[in-house]
């Protein structure tokens, strides 16, 4: 392939079948009325990669010989786009059996690191459809790096803040706009390597009881060489985001503080713009973040008006007491990499399921799993 930038854009025609893949962009598209959800994904994606040399595939099919052919390549790509165009059931059929190659396939995208583009019909189903996606390509070793989506609802509403930037009123140009500069940052992202890595282990978990710290504790002494800094978010330390104003907001957040001021400002803070990376140490309640953890997300709205978050990775380990691990791990791709910028790196989480206290640390395998976490985090951070 040797192309820079490997582009995945599933696409069926009305029967669901599709004859194979091409290099160009041309008009041999699906006919009828479900040709109609890819006419602006053209325009905008035509757009976005004007004068970049890329590779397009257009089936599952064709990108699991694309990748077969990039790995026998002296210079393979290592940079991929997703890009998915859904009509206003949200339903695309072969990005369907996309997620089935990669789910099937673990270890199918490792060395890439993506970023995606999701255009739909209506106001619903863009936003759940790209943290699925990313969750699954992540899963089979993809990173991504922050902010990786630009994503079209229905009326494209969505980009009035962009467009007024952009000093005008055409919600489609931002669109474009938003769209290029997602891929040139995909191409300029220069990789994670630190020489003094720092680690902050944010959690709300009881240390006596919590499988999670358990299992963090585990990880955590794999990690000689690496700086890790443990902050306790329980028991009333921290208050959720009240939703000051947003030029009060504003304000604080220059001052790189809080109104609320707390651990937050106290701790949370000064130990976040140290670290080259977090990692959220998150039990499943009731198939969502806990309180506290949520609190740190939103009150880290002020710190992220100051700078933004690309230059830091973010890591969980995801406990559950019966099964969803993979709904926590979506929420905080969607509220950190997608819209707090933190780079996300391959198999960015630890996902399990435990019940009991301790029964976490008696789980068959736990040791060697624990293992390759704790290096998994060494690599992205160490190189």
């Amino acid at each position: 392939m040797g192309e820079e930038l490997l582009v995945v854009r599933p696409e069926e025609q009305a029967d669901g079948q599709w004859s194979g893949e091409t290099r160009i962009l041309k008009e041999d598209f699906p006919a009828g009325e479900d040709r109609g959800r890819y006419r602006r994904m053209d325009a905008v994606l035509a757009s976005a990669l004007a004068g970049i040399p890329h590779h397009l595939v257009r089936t599952a099919d064709g990108l699991f010989r694309a990748l077969a052919e990039n790995r026998g390549k002296a210079v393979p790509a290592d940079r991929i786009l997703f890009a998915v165009a859904l009509g206003r059931d949200g339903i695309n059929g072969e990005y369907t059996r996309l997620l089935r190659l990669l789910r099937q396939n673990p270890c199918l995208l490792d060395g890439f690191t993506g970023a995606l583009l999701v255009d739909g019909e209506s106001e619903l189903f863009t936003k759940s459809t790209a943290t699925e996606l990313v969750f699954t390509a992540n899963c089979a070793g993809c990173a991504f790096i922050g902010h990786p989506l630009v994503e079209g609802t229905g009326s494209l509403l969505n980009f009035r803040v962009a467009a007024k930037n952009l000093g005008t009123d055409d919600l489609l140009a931002a669109y474009r706009d938003s769209a290029g500069k997602m891929v040139k940052n995909l191409l300029n992202f220069p990789g994670y390597p630190s020489k003094s890595p720092r680690l902050t282990v944010l959690h709300a978990s009881s240390h006596r009881t919590s499988n999670t710290f358990a299992l963090w504790r585990k990880v955590g002494g794999s990690l000689s060489g690496i700086a890790c800094e443990e902050i306790g978010l329980r028991n009333g330390t921290l208050s959720d985001c009240a939703g000051c104003p947003y030029k009060m907001c504003l304000h604080y957040g220059e001052k790189e503080s809080c109104f609320y001021g707390g651990v937050m400002v106290e701790n949370v803070y000064p130990s976040v713009r140290a670290a080259d990376a977090i990692l959220m140490v998150c039990p499943n309640y009731n198939d969502a973040l806990s309180a506290n953890l949520t609190a740190f997300i939103n009150r880290l709205t002020a710190l992220y008006r100051k700078r933004q978050f690309y230059d830091k990775a973010l890591f969980a380990i995801i406990v559950s007491g019966y099964s969803g691990c993979d709904i926590v791990a979506r929420q905080l791709i969607a509220a950190l990499n997608m819209n707090k910028s933190f780079y996300l790196p391959p198999r960015f989480a630890m996902l399990e399921t435990a019940n009991d206290p301790g029964s976490a640390l008696r789980l068959p395998g736990i040791d060697g799993r624990c293992a390759e976490f704790a290096e998994n985090i060494r690599r992205t951070l160490c190189g």
